[in-house]
């Protein structure tokens, strides 16, 4: 079994502007989904891309953005 490689984004919440760290599966080149920010629980859509570094690039915004 391969073990994926993740690596750890600072990102912030685009509704109460804390920063904190997301976990990202590198393994998977392009992800979208939603996840509640660790601050103010609002949803989080999260579109994350892994460039041709392998490094995610991470664009976080509102869910009705």
């Amino acid at each position: 079994m391969t073990a994926h490689r993740v690596d750890s984004v600072r990102v912030q919440c685009p509704y109460c502007w804390e920063s904190f760290e997301l976990v990202v599966d590198c393994s998977v080149e392009s992800q979208e989904y939603i996840e509640d920010c660790e601050v103010c629980c609002r949803p989080i859509l999260f579109d994350i891309n892994i460039d041709g570094d392998s490094k995610p690039e991470v664009i976080a915004r509102g869910e009705n953005e």
